[in-house]
């Protein structure tokens, strides 16, 4: 579904780098959770980002949606896909499974952190290739 009026304005180069910037924000805020749970000090506010963790991830999609209606090609469709397999491998969390099992904790983990860095190493690119060739 695409809307006319949201596809004219991300044609607009000043839209693309403010929609652009609150995604990035937004990939950069979810990271928030891994160093609540590896700094000591901030450990006690572990499970409040973890609820603000999911939900932000969940409108994730809207956020991309708003910033680009396609996935474009070559690297930026490969970091679309990424980030949207690792969307939803969030959205399988073990909350939603109800399963206990370790090796499938520790095995969802591994996947969703992975995806996560490598959309992050993606982004990153792209904002160096937006402003390099700009």
């Amino acid at each position: 579904m695409q809307w006319t009026w949201l596809f004219e304005l991300q044609q607009q180069e000043l839209f693309k780098r403010w929609s652009g910037l609150v995604l990035a924000l937004f990939i950069a805020f979810q990271w928030l959770l891994t160093f609540t749970r590896v700094i000591k000090k901030l450990r006690k506010h572990a499970m409040t980002t973890q609820s603000m963790h999911k939900w932000i991830g969940a409108i994730s999609p809207l956020l991309f949606y708003i910033h680009s209606m396609t996935f474009g090609y070559g690297y930026l469709l490969m970091l679309s896909y990424i980030f949207f397999t690792n969307t939803l491998i969030g959205y399988f969390n073990l909350d939603v499974i109800k399963n206990n099992s370790d090796l499938l904790f520790k095995s969802w983990m591994i996947v969703h952190v992975a995806l996560s860095i490598i959309v992050t190493i993606i982004m990153v690119f792209h904002i160096t290739m937006v402003f390099y060739y700009k």
